[in-house]
């Protein structure tokens, strides 16, 4: 399972996934959270993840689910469930922050 933004939210759903028997890898472009959470789940790394090469380079195509849960960059959000969807994943689970963002998604 992939979770794409470790701040409060993702991180949440990323150690609940751990909990829950899950390997996660969890990815976000800050270094800060990345190390916060390297102890916590299968593996963590920072990465863009609205790059669908660096979400090809990390496997992804391969991943059952995703969960997108960047919630304060809207265009970081689309790109990167975009990203997926274009890497083949059907399983993409996105958090949106405003009724807008939740159509687009």
């Amino acid at each position: 399972m992939l979770v794409v933004g470790l701040g409060r939210f993702g991180g949440a759903v990323a150690q609940t996934l751990e909990r829950m028997g899950h390997e996660v890898l969890g990815a976000d472009t800050d270094a800060r959270l990345v190390h916060e959470f390297a102890g916590e789940l299968t593996k963590t790394v920072e990465a863009d993840c609205t790059d669908k090469t660096t979400l090809d380079r990390l496997g992804v195509a391969g991943f059952e689910a995703a969960v997108v849960a960047i919630g304060t960059d809207i265009e970081a959000s689309v790109l990167a469930v975009l990203a997926l969807s274009d890497l083949g994943l059907t399983n993409i689970w996105a958090k949106a922050t405003n009724d807008k963002h939740a159509r687009i998604l």
